[in-house]
């Protein structure tokens, strides 16, 4: 089972506090990934849950058992940290099978699981080697392969794919996902990284300031998030953001665009207005703007344009803009339908665009 509970959890070192408040739920057998910028808290969650740090408020419940107050050793958690931490004086096996010796598991038993998750990881063959004769990847690897190991149905992972180069980061995360359906675990990844919290997560939290500011499944918190700070932290390329006004009759306005609300609010004042990339469109009737920077990333380009005043950004095929460079027109037009609308003050969404595209 393993569903995680946290009750009004707080964290503070003297007067700063790195968690707030934060009640969420992750759910039995899923991967759930936490993502957030730097100095979020996601790490200090982290330790809260392995019991490395207590809670200076709030509980914290495992299949509705309360562990806040239990010991490290006495958790049935596995968890991979950042750092490798191998023991560069003995093989790798006996760096992975670290976790089982210390619990005086049976020798064979403790071969055969160390050969399972070193089949899955694809180290097998480095297994006789020493950390000083493996790859910063296949350190990443073995450093993995110990977290797993440990006889648990929750498994935290603190940013274990930061530093490597985006091909081995992928098929690591290919590994991670087959690894937890495999185990039949629950599975908490924390990123920094919102492409790779998109790539991973079945479900989503993002953290900010110590705070959770959305949850809900990876799909949906991306096509709508809930909180204007969630709508700018996830996703890539980055979400465009347009100051606004939403005037009486729930008609917004901004410099570049004027629509309404697909449903009606009360709400008057100042807006934030969230575009994705895929809402602005290459169009050749559409409104002027101008190249501003060009990144070809193969099959899509990502190009930022300028309009209004306003730098924005967009992705689009790379064939269709092979000949345009710097400083060249780029007509564009706008999804009206996809643009977000939420309380500059406090982020909350407001209400969706409607009106088709350029209303």
């Amino acid at each position: 089972m393993s569903t995680v509970r946290l009750e009004g959890v707080s964290r503070s070192y003297r007067n700063v506090r790195a968690l707030d408040d934060v009640t969420v739920e992750i759910a039995s057998r899923s991967l759930t990934v936490l993502c957030g910028p730097p100095a979020a808290g996601k790490s200090v969650l982290l330790r809260l849950l392995v019991g490395l740090e207590q809670p200076s408020a709030g509980r914290i419940l495992i299949d509705d058992r309360d562990i806040t107050d239990l010991p490290a050793a006495q958790r049935r958690i596995g968890y991979v940290p950042q750092s490798f931490a191998l023991f560069p004086h003995v093989s790798v096996f006996d760096n992975i099978a670290y976790p089982l010796t210390l619990q005086k598991v049976g020798r064979a038993e403790i071969k055969r699981r160390v050969d399972q998750v070193a089949d899955i990881l694809r180290i097998k063959p480095l297994l006789s080697k020493r950390p000083a004769q493996l790859s910063g990847g296949e350190k990443q690897r073995t450093a993995i392969a110990r977290g797993m190991l440990k006889n648990a149905e929750l498994f935290l992972l603190d940013d274990p794919l930061v530093g490597l180069d985006f091909k081995l980061r992928e098929s690591l995360m290919e590994d991670l996902k087959d690894m937890r359906a495999e185990l039949g675990a629950t599975f908490l990844y924390v990123t920094s990284d919102s492409l790779e919290a998109l790539t991973m997560a079945e479900n989503l939290i993002v953290l900010d300031a110590g705070r959770v500011v959305d949850v809900n499944a990876a799909g949906d918190l991306y096509r709508t998030p809930r909180h204007l700070r969630a709508a700018e932290l996830v996703g890539f390329p980055r979400c465009n953001m347009l100051a606004g006004r939403l005037e009486p009759g729930s008609l917004c306005r901004t410099g570049i665009v004027d629509f309404h609300l697909s449903a009606p609010t009360n709400f008057v004042g100042e807006v934030a207005v969230a575009a994705r990339p895929e809402h602005l469109l290459h169009d050749p009737g559409g409104m002027p703007s101008t190249i501003r920077l060009m990144e070809n990333i193969g099959a899509e380009c990502v190009v930022y344009f300028e309009t209004g005043g306003e730098t924005l950004v967009t992705s689009v095929p790379s064939p269709s803009v092979a000949h345009l460079d710097m400083g060249s027109p780029f007509p564009f037009a706008i999804n009206v339908d996809g643009l977000l609308v939420y309380d500059r003050a406090s982020g909350a969404l407001l209400g969706r665009g409607q009106g088709g595209q350029n209303a």
